[in-house]
């Protein structure tokens, strides 16, 4: 997930303009603009800061919290089917602002439109899937569990729940939290990514043009002070994450200690084998796209390569050179394959990792450091303030070394070489984190044996980002995942719902005398 941290950043030394747009606070149905110290926003591709963002006190967060659990009672009595008809109408927006909101990702964010573009359809979809509460809040019902009572099961909401987003994907990741505890009658409390925070209330905006309460859908800006008090908030009754498994696993140790019910995705380090019988242009197309997509900012990036028997032989130099020729630049150009890390630090970060990979004795087969042709420190004409990096690729790798240990998060694919299939499944099955992996094979087979001894939530066959459709559910295993229930699908329903069973019965059933048995079925 997003590599990210929780301590209290200081605003970085940049050049502002006098004046700056500022991205506030969404409480009680309108923006507010914060009184705490700001940070700058920056446009990755050019290295400007573009706007800035406040960072909520815990007042302020209060604030979000009360008209939250305000709100709640209507919308929780409000009936399912028109709570999905609200979020019809909010999905009828998203549809018509699509473009609109990618744009406004790929200025904050840095990725090329087009996997914006996609981002926003990804998100959408959990929207739809929503949209169907009516159907996925139906309980069960059993007549004459005993003579004369009757028993039943409904799933009702749990009051005023948070979400708390990575920068990777400021729309999607929302999305795969707001919209489902909405539908179940929840309240919503969002704290963005303090890095690319605009997407948030681009979609706040668009829930109150579609007729949402005010108060039941919040946005607070802000850090580490902010994740805390909604953390320690006895209003919050559950809390959903994603970002890095370090600090997941501080939000499910806090949040838990509080009595929370607690859904955090972690870390991940993503690999895909290679068997010797694979498409390799299929293999090398995978492998370019998922290590270098978002240039490697996302959760479910391929970020190993394991290469079995002698697959590595033809497949490296064809991989290099796909490599070599990215086309890197700003995302906003429609031939651009990859567009700049999300700020100067996850760019100082990276390059920290190939430096440590050069020295551990990787082999360094593409070196995004520096232009390959003079070797120049990499940059895109232009647009030499950005923070930009070139594709990386490492052969030869071996599971000691940090580079292969720790997840990136940025465009660096190491490859390992192993003998044989089961050598495989060793390698992927011993690496503490399990969110995604994938298979390359003509195989079935081995395509069925991968799929199920690995130890990993999300299996890909030939395909090498398997990130699950809206009604299945996401989620990993191991330190990928702490808390029993993946976001969205049928168990996302289950997280932002506890279920209540009635037993029945009335006094013409009723027997006389009081009863001091175990109640059993009669």
């Amino acid at each position: 997930m997003a590599v990210s941290t929780l301590s209290s950043p200081t605003p970085a030394a940049a050049s502002r303009p006098d004046s700056l747009d500022t991205v506030p606070h969404w409480i009680g149905g309108q923006p507010v603009s914060g009184t705490g110290t700001r940070l700058p926003v920056f446009n990755p591709t050019t290295g400007a800061v573009a706007r800035e963002v406040p960072l909520a006190s815990a007042a302020e967060v209060h604030a979000a919290v009360a008209s939250a659990q305000a709100a709640w009672r209507s919308w929780a009595d409000t009936p399912p089917v028109r709570r999905a008809r609200v979020l019809a109408r909010f999905l009828a927006l998203l549809n018509e602002q699509r473009d609109a909101l990618a744009a406004l990702i790929t200025g904050e964010h840095g990725k090329v439109f087009s996997d914006a573009q996609g981002e926003v359809t990804r998100g959408i979809e959990v929207v739809e899937f929503a949209c169907g509460i009516p159907q996925l809040l139906k309980g069960d019902f059993t007549e004459q569990v005993s003579s004369g009572i009757d028993n039943w099961t409904l799933r009702q909401p749990l009051g005023v729940v948070a979400g708390i987003t990575p920068f990777n994907f400021p729309c999607m990741v929302p999305c795969w939290m707001f919209p489902l505890a909405l539908a179940c009658g929840n309240t919503f409390v969002l704290k963005p990514s303090e890095r690319d925070p605009s997407a948030a209330l681009f979609m706040a905006r668009l829930l109150a043009q579609a007729g949402l309460p005010a108060g039941v859908f919040n946005v607070v800006q802000g850090d580490k002070a902010a994740v805390d008090a909604l953390l320690d908030h006895p209003q919050v009754r559950a809390v959903s994450f994603v970002g890095s498994t370090a600090i997941a696993h501080y939000i499910y140790q806090r949040g838990a200690a509080a009595g929370k019910r607690v859904q955090a995705l972690g870390g991940a380090k993503n690999h895909m084998v290679v068997m010797p019988d694979a498409d390799l242009g299929q293999a090398v197309d995978a492998l370019i796209g998922a290590a270098y997509g978002s240039a490697g900012e996302r959760c479910m990036a391929i970020s190993v390569a394991v290469l079995v028997g002698d697959s590595g032989e033809a497949l490296m130099p064809r991989l290099a050179e796909r490599a070599r020729q990215l086309r890197i630049g700003d995302g906003m150009r429609p031939e651009v394959e990859m567009g700049p890390l999300i700020n100067r630090a996850a760019l100082e970060r990276v390059r920290g990792y190939i430096d440590d990979g050069v020295a551990s004795g990787a082999q360094l087969l593409v070196d995004g450091r520096r232009h390959a042709a003079s070797g120049a420190p990499f940059s895109v004409a232009g647009h030499e303030n950005g923070f930009f990096l070139g594709a990386t690729l490492f052969d030869h790798v071996t599971p000691p070394m940090r580079i292969y240990q720790e997840e990136i998060f940025g465009p660096v694919l190491s490859c390992v070489r192993v003998a044989d299939f089961a050598a495989a499944v060793e390698l992927v099955n011993a690496h503490p984190l399990g969110n995604g992996v994938a298979c390359y094979t003509r195989d079935g087979h081995v395509a069925r044996e991968f799929a199920r001894r690995i130890e990993v939530g999300m299996v890909g066959i030939n395909v090498p980002i398997p990130v699950p459709m809206a009604w299945h559910g996401f989620g990993g295993w191991k330190s990928s995942l702490f808390g029993d229930m993946h976001a969205y699908g049928e168990e996302g329903v289950r997280f932002y719902t506890r279920q209540k069973s009635v037993m029945q019965r009335w006094p013409e059933s009723t027997p006389k005398g009081a009863e001091f048995a175990m109640p059993t079925a009669k």
